[in-house]
């Protein structure tokens, strides 16, 4: 198996209240016309919205559960101001900001919100490493 990551599906609740979300909230870009899912382009990986119940049984799993998955996705900043403007980009989208960005310990600076279905984004600008153009994360400084 090659170490790399294609896909990321977020189970959520209204797949349209979830589209305008992304789309018309964050200013994300769809990259398909299907009815049933959506998919967006991010850097070299796809983040889809699935209807949670379909996600489940796809998975063969209940579709029932709360509280924290054990998962949490990240955006990471090319600046540490960037970080204030996402999360607040978020939040006037209908987000939540679960933590306010504040100093981290290993050197940059985070928060996080969740999205209207509960799921955690991390909002991160980290100094050691480089976001290219094209959205990619280069571990280390480039």
């Amino acid at each position: 198996m090659e170490q790399r990551l294609s896909l990321v599906t977020l189970g959520v609740a209204d797949l349209e209240r979830a589209r305008r979300f992304y789309e018309d909230g964050l200013g994300w870009r769809r990259g398909n016309a299907h009815a049933e899912v959506v998919f967006f382009q991010v850097g070299g990986a796809v983040l889809a919205l699935w209807s949670r119940a379909a996600l489940a049984a796809d998975a063969r799993l209940p579709a029932t559960g709360s509280g924290f998955g054990g998962i949490a996705l990240a955006y990471n900043t090319r600046s540490r101001d960037e970080v204030d403007r996402v999360l607040a980009e978020a939040e006037a989208a209908g987000g939540t900001i679960l933590k306010p960005a504040e100093e981290a310990s290993w050197g940059g600076y985070t928060g996080y919100f969740a999205d209207l279905d509960g799921h955690p984004w991390e909002v991160a600008w980290n100094p050691d490493w480089t976001i290219l153009e094209d959205g990619s994360v280069r571990l280390g400084g480039g």
